[in-house]
C-alpha cells in the first residue's frame, strides 16, 4: 500500500487498552499511540470481573480519535489483540451475556483436583501441551459448569475477549486460533477443540465457536460502528495473533537460522521458542512447559514467569503511602542497590495476588533465613535479580526440552525499558541479550493485518520489516562469577 497507509492495532491488556497507529512510510513502519485508557477489574460478591462495557467503549473511543487524526480514508484496517484465557458467553443474537470473569478470580481454586476425578492431567497435557495454571479457560471453565447460577444454559457459545471485540466491531462470531491455544482445551496437534476434554468438563460442545487463523480479513467495519467512529466503509477488520503474546512473538526481531529464544517481558515474563511443532514429552510436562499457536502456524513453547507483576504491586502500595514513583525512577532505584543479596522464587504463591507486596518480600526472606531489604531499592533489586535469576532456572530446563543450547535472548515488550532488569539477564544466563521492539505487540499486530491485506507473504519477510523499522539495543553479560555463585543460593532457596 502507498505512504500514508494507517493499519490500527487494538492492544488491550490486563492494566489498560491501547489504539496504536501503524504507518507505513519510505517502506519503514512506524507507530504512534492514539489513545490510552484504563482496564480495571472489579469486585462484586467476592468475585473479580473485567468490565467489559467501558473496554468497548475506550476502543470506540480510540477509533473515533484515530479517524480525527489520520482522515477516514487513510484507514485500512483494524487488529485486535488482548490477553489470553478469560472468555464471555454470547446469546444466538451475538449479545453478550453477564459479565465477564478475570482469570484472577478465586473460583477456580481447587478444579484442578475436581477435574482429575474425570480426567488425569497426563491426558489433559497429552491432548492440549499446556501448562497447568489456575488461571486457565479449562478450570474456569469446570467452576462454570459446577456454577448453579452460570449462564452456560442459556449461550449460544462462548467466544474469547478478542473475539468478542472482532464481533462487535463486524458482527462475525469466530475464536481466533492463537487465543484459542491458551484454553487448555485444544488440541494443537488435530487443530480442533478436544472432545475428550470438553466430555470431561461436562460442556457441551455445541457452545465451542468455530476457528479463524491470524491473517484472515473479516470484512468491513459494522454501519453502525461507522456512525459512531466516522470510519470508512472500506475499512477492513483482519484476525491478527489476536494472543497478545502470539502477536509479540512475531515481532521478535531474529534473522532466520538464529537459536534464538524470546521473552516477553511485562506484568507477566513469558520464556521460549519457536518451534513448528508442538513438544508435548514427560519432560515438557514435568518442566509445565505450555505450548501456544503462533501465527504462521507455528507453535510457541513456553513457560509463563510471574514477572513485573511483583514490581507493580510494590509501586501500588509505596503509590497509597504517598511515593509515586515511576517505572523509570523504580529501576534507576534498583540499579543504585547492591547485587545479589537476597532473592525469592517469583512464582511462589504468595507473590500471586493483591498484597502488600513489600511486607511479604520482607516476611519470605525472614523465613528463609537471607539478608532481610529494607528501603525501597533493596526491594527493588532484590525483585530484578530474582526474576533474573528465575529466567535462567527455566531457560535451562528449556534447553533440556528442546536439545539444543540458545544463543541469543531477544526480549521484546513494555518490561525491555527496564535496563537494570536487561543487565541482570544477561549477566544471569550468560548470554547475549537484544532489546526492542518495546512496542511489540503492536508491531506483530500490524504485521499481519499487513499480510492480510498488503502482501507480506512469510514470517520471514515480516520480521525484515520489524528489523528495518525499529532500533534494537543489546547487553552483554557482567560479573558471570558472581551470578554463577548466586545462583546456587537461588537454586537452594527452591529447593530443587
Amino acid at each position: 500500500m502507498a505512504d500514508g497507509a494507517v493499519f490500527l492495532a487494538v492492544d488491550l491488556g490486563a492494566g489498560s487498552g491501547r489504539i496504536i497507529a501503524g504507518l507505513m512510510l519510505e517502506g519503514r513502519l512506524s507507530l504512534e499511540e492514539v489513545y490510552r485508557f484504563e482496564n480495571e477489574p472489579f469486585e462484586e460478591g467476592g468475585n473479580l470481573y473485567w468490565d467489559f462495557e467501558k473496554l468497548w467503549a475506550g476502543v470506540v473511543e480510540g477509533l473515533r480519535l484515530s479517524v480525527d487524526r489520520y482522515g477516514a480514508e487513510s484507514i485500512c484496517s483494524i487488529g485486535v489483540d488482548t490477553w489470553g484465557v478469560d472468555y464471555g458467553f454470547i446469546d444466538k443474537n451475538g449479545k453478550l451475556l453477564g459479565k465477564i470473569r478475570h482469570y484472577r478470580d478465586p473460583r477456580t481454586k481447587n478444579m484442578y483436583e475436581d477435574l482429575e476425578k474425570r480426567v488425569s492431567k497426563d491426558v489433559i497435557f497429552e491432548k492440549t501441551g499446556i501448562q497447568f495454571m489456575n488461571i486457565n479457560t479449562l478450570p474456569q471453565m469446570r467452576a462454570e459448569v459446577k456454577d448453579p447460577d452460570s449462564l452456560l444454559p442459556l449461550a449460544d457459545q462462548f467466544l474469547m475477549v478478542p473475539d468478542l471485540i472482532n464481533l462487535s466491531l463486524t458482527g462475525q462470531a469466530f475464536c481466533e486460533r492463537t487465543n484459542a491455544s491458551t484454553t487448555q482445551f485444544y488440541n494443537p496437534i488435530k487443530k480442533d477443540w478436544s472432545r475428550t476434554l470438553f466430555e470431561a468438563l461436562a460442556l457441551p460442545l455445541d457452545v465451542a465457536p468455530k476457528f479463524v487463523s491470524p491473517g484472515t480479513d473479516l470484512g468491513i467495519v459494522k454501519a453502525s460502528i461507522r456512525d459512531q467512529t466516522g470510519l470508512s466503509s472500506e475499512t477492513r477488520v483482519v484476525t491478527v495473533g489476536a494472543h497478545d503474546t502470539a502477536s509479540a512473538v512475531a515481532a521478535v526481531p531474529a534473522k532466520i537460522g538464529t537459536k534464538f529464544a524470546y521473552l516477553s517481558s511485562g506484568t507477566w515474563s513469558l520464556l521460549g521458542v519457536e518451534l513448528e511443532n508442538p513438544i508435548i514429552t514427560s519432560l515438557a510436562r514435568s518442566y509445565n512447559f505450555t505450548n501456544e499457536v503462533g501465527v504462521f502456524d507455528t507453535i510457541r513453547l513456553l513457560k509463563n514467569i510471574n514477572g513485573l507483576w511483583v514490581v507493580q504491586e510494590c509501586r501500588r502500595v509505596w503509590k497509597e503511602r504517598g511515593n509515586d514513583w515511576s517505572y523509570r525512577e523504580l529501576a534507576e532505584m534498583a540499579s543504585g542497590a547492591e547485587r545479589l543479596q537476597s532473592f525469592i522464587d517469583p512464582d511462589d504463591a504468595r507473590f500471586a495476588g493483591r498484597c502488600n507486596m513489600p511486607l511479604v518480600i520482607q516476611d519470605y526472606c525472614r523465613e528463609t533465613g537471607q539478608v532481610v531489604p529494607e528501603g525501597a531499592a533493596e526491594i527493588l533489586r532484590l525483585v530484578t535479580d530474582s526474576l533474573a535469576m528465575k529466567i535462567r532456572f527455566v531457560l535451562e530446563r528449556l534447553e533440556e526440552v528442546i536439545g539444543y543450547r540458545i544463543e541469543v535472548l531477544h526480549i521484546i515488550g513494555g518490561g525491555g525499558q527496564n535496563d537494570q532488569l536487561n543487565k541482570s539477564i544477561a549477566s544471569s544466563i550468560n548470554r547475549p541479550v537484544v532489546v526492542g521492539p518495546y512496542e511489540a505487540t503492536a508491531a506483530g499486530n500490524v504485521m499481519m493485518q499487513k499480510v492480510a491485506l498488503d502482501g507480506l507473504r512469510s514470517l520471514g519477510e515480516g520480521r525484515d520489516l520489524i528489523r528495518e523499522s525499529f532500533q534494537t539495543r543489546h547487553f552483554e553479560p557482567a560479573h558471570p562469577d558472581d551470578w554463577d555463585t548466586a545462583y546456587v543460593r537461588f537454586r537452594n532457596l527452591m529447593n530443587l
